[in-house]
């Protein structure tokens, strides 16, 4: 699809949206509707179509190594123009290795991270080698005939001098030119080292863009003979062993000063400046690794599809069966979260990542949550005698208010972990959002026209749906000193448990080393593999996994010992025929700033809510949400560190997940409560929240499971990758569900009592609070 008719079908889509929400219900906006979502989902199609080329895969899916790179810092301090040239000097190196489109790109101000597709275990070392190469720069005579030889050369009058050799040098071409290429007899060895340039600038002078250098003393001296000696003669600057430019000497030049100019755009002068300030003159440190061969990206790939669509289809026919007629509609408007999710990953050229197939198949369990609020406020309006059409109208507009919070809580959380996460997991933070904003749209829109198209109509007279879950006066409050006291209990439990196992708790993502995941074509032990390692390495952390029917054999060793365990382990059971299929390389100080990261991502999660819900409720409902959001987040990682798990970056974007999810849940509530104490009911606050409690019983338990039995076969189905990122999900939503019935109301309770001894005030503060206005106009 050309970028003009991309253009203007973004234009239609803004006109109709526009078009939509000014219209009145009625056939008009019934029409418009339908026109919305069916454009949508034919643009989100074709941007797909065909998926195997349009659709970027991650190098955790499709293999390939990753590096980060760090620009040590020198005499010089690494600007914005140095990280661009070491870019550059980096892709040339790369290219070397062929294969797929690498990725280079500068990460912060002074790291590179570099991606390179579908490279085999044995070119990884080679790569590596590579990339941490120092970068050459020299100052190279061209003979001194201004061409004569070389052409005598190329009509067979005449031979190479020995220490000359023939190099092309390809001149710097404006934007749709191609560029000029010119053959040079240069010298091998170099007249001049690049370790001589102390400066270099580019400017605009007298006669256009110039580029200026300045040597150091003993630089000086050379460079003076040598301009010199070949007044009106050529010298090549070569790079890497390319020629960057090849100015003419026009004068003798001391002093250690000189100007090479000629006809420059502002570009190439810059771009020549940054290369004579050599940023790779130094030695490069490679700060992290990551590596996946093909096969193991494909056995992920294939185990998370295969957990998506057990849990898409559970999901389907469990909304089926429970809402019936109503369920069905629920089941097109998932269909139609999925596609537009998938066209806008695409359509924004987002990579998708093993992460991102998780935050994908959990999407599919938070977009029933929204259709869960609106079918039980359905329920409870048909129970109060309302027609069909007003009843609809009805739980739309009340549960509209719900639906925003939940969901904007939880966007919160998933831009933090975009801006604040690397690699895969930003992946995770993107399919959630896009899946976050799919799903509004299509509950909103789409499964509200599409009741509109069957009962304003007449089509449909009637809707029916099971109840497993009957009115309860369950008394919620009563029991929260009981909660409270097993929470603290599970929160001491999983703290003493962290304390004891100490730096055990992390993974190299945080505290540096080395993972190696090797995989075996003959049954292999733990106890095997321990015995085969090196001596000093004996009390490396090992762990054995299954993916399909490959077994996974996970080390974890020192910084830059992987290469070394592999050789100890090939020698002493070659027969078990142990393969690279995974390898991570994390330093000390990058797993240092990924900790202080990921702390900094969740106070700032926290803080962004703090600040959401004290805006749209009171401050007493913030500071509840706060206490059982941080229950959750603790809980979770005590029993994480209980169960002997690792905690890795990729749990960090979990435990914001939960984040977001419990605070999802406990909004539905709070939104509840405000609801009946907004109305003026008649009872005390403790009846009130007990009675929005229960009534929120039902959604709570139902979303819960859906997104539990989701999240289930992801971890049963989903491959030994994703294992541990779907247990992390799994405990934070039984917490979660939990602390949204037990903890978050109790706390907004006593928290007024604390601040003002009695929580009668309540009512009236969230009486001043305006609810989202709902647009019922809405569909």
């Amino acid at each position: 699809m050309t970028p003009a008719l991309t253009f203007f079908l973004g234009l239609v889509l803004l006109v109709l949206f526009g078009w939509y929400f000014a219209t009145d219900v009625g056939p008009r906006k019934r029409w418009l509707a339908t026109a919305l979502m069916l454009l949508l989902v034919a643009f989100s199609l074709v941007t797909i179509y065909p998926p195997q080329k349009k659709i970027a895969l991650g190098l955790d899916i499709q293999g390939g190594t990753s590096f980060l790179i760090r620009l040590m810092q020198g005499e010089r301090q690494v600007n914005k123009a140095m990280l661009e040239q070491a870019v550059e000097v980096i892709r040339k190196r790369v290219d070397y290795f062929g294969g797929g489109e690498p990725v280079i790109s500068p990460v912060g101000n002074d790291r590179i991270l570099v991606q390179i597709p579908g490279l085999s275990t044995e070119k990884i070392q080679e790569a590596r080698a590579q990339l941490s190469r120092v970068a050459q720069l020299e100052f190279r005579l061209v003979y001194p005939d201004n061409g004569e030889r070389l052409r005598a050369i190329d009509a067979g009058t005449e031979v190479i001098p020995p220490e000359y050799r023939i190099e092309t040098y390809q001149m710097h071409a404006e934007e749709g030119e191609k560029p000029v290429e010119e053959r040079l007899l240069v010298k091998k060895k170099a007249d001049l080292g690049g370790d001589r340039v102390t400066q270099s600038a580019a400017y605009f002078g007298n006669e256009g863009w110039t580029v200026q250098l300045k040597f150091d003393s003993e630089g000086a001296k050379q460079f003076g003979n040598i301009t010199e000696k070949f007044k009106g003669y050529r010298f090549a600057i070569v790079l890497d062993g390319v020629i960057q430019s090849a100015p003419t000497i026009r004068d003798a030049i001391y002093g250690g000063d000189a100007v090479i100019t000629g006809r420059f755009g502002e570009q190439e002068a810059r771009q020549l400046a940054s290369v004579l300030e050599n940023p790779l003159q130094t030695p490069v440190s490679i700060e992290e690794q990551r590596s996946v061969s093909p096969t193991l990206g494909a056995d992920s790939v294939r185990a998370s599809v295969i957990a998506g669509l057990i849990g898409l289809g559970m999901t389907f026919i469990f909304v089926t069966i429970y809402y019936r007629f109503s369920g069905i509609i629920a089941n097109l408007a998932l269909i139609v979260n999925l596609i537009l999710l998938m066209g806008a990953l695409t359509m924004f050229n987002f990579v998708l990542t093993l992460p991102g197939i998780a935050g994908i198949i959990l999407t599919i369990g938070m977009a029933v949550d929204a259709n869960v609020l609106i079918y039980e406020r359905l329920r409870e309006e048909l129970a109060a005698g309302k027609s069909l059409k007003g009843a609809i109208a009805a739980a739309f507009d009340k549960a509209f208010s719900a639906i925003i919070d939940s969901n904007v809580t939880t966007l919160i959380t998933a831009a933090i972990l975009f801006w604040q996460a690397t690699g895969p997991v930003k992946g995770f933070a993107i399919s959630l959002t896009l899946g976050i904003l799919a799903s509004m749209f299509t509950v909103l829109v789409v499964g509200r026209n599409a009741f509109s198209w069957v009962i304003d109509t007449g089509r449909v007279k009637k809707v029916s749906m099971l109840q497993l879950f009957k009115a309860q006066h369950f008394d919620f409050l009563g029991k929260g000193g009981i909660a409270i006291l097993c929470s603290l209990a599970l929160v001491a439990a999983g703290a003493t448990a962290f304390f004891i196992r100490g730096e055990k708790n992390f993974g190299v993502d945080f505290k540096g080393g080395d993972l190696l995941t090797l995989s075996s074509t003959q049954p292999v032990t733990v106890a095997q593999v321990r015995d085969a390692m090196p001596k000093d390495l004996a009390d490396a952390a090992i762990q054995e996994s299954k993916e399909g029917s490959q077994t996974l054999i996970s080390i974890r060793g020192p910084f830059n010992s992987s290469e070394a365990i592999e050789h100890q382990l090939g020698q002493n059971i070659p027969q078990a025929g142990l393969k690279v299929e995974r390898s991570e390389r994390v330093g000390p100080l990058v797993g240092g700033e990924l900790a202080r990261r990921s702390l900094w991502a969740l106070a700032l999660g926290m803080v962004g809510i703090l600040i959401y819900v004290t805006f749209r409720f009171e401050l007493s409902f913030a500071v509840g949400s706060i206490v059982a959001l941080l229950h959750d987040v603790l809980i979770t990682i005590g029993v994480f560190s209980l169960l002997g798990r690792e905690l890795s970056l990729t749990m960090v974007g979990a435990l914001l997940t939960i984040a977001g999810y419990s605070i999802n849940d406990t909004i539905v509530v709070y939104d509840r409560i405000r609801e009946g104490l907004a109305s003026g009911r008649r009872g005390t606050i403790e009846q009130i929240m007990n009675e929005s409690i229960n009534q929120t019983l039902s959604r709570t338990i139902l979303t819960g499971g859906v997104t539990f039995v989701s999240v289930l076969c992801l971890y049963f189905f989903g491959g030994a990758v994703l294992r541990d990122f779907a247990l992390v999900i799994i405990i934070g939503i039984l917490v979660g569900t939990y602390s949204s019935i037990f903890i978050a109301a109790p706390i907004v309770l006593w928290w007024n009592k604390l601040r003002r001894g009695s929580a009668t005030h309540l009512r009236h503060e969230v009486a001043q609070k305006p609810a989202s206005a709902s647009p019922s106009t809405a569909a």
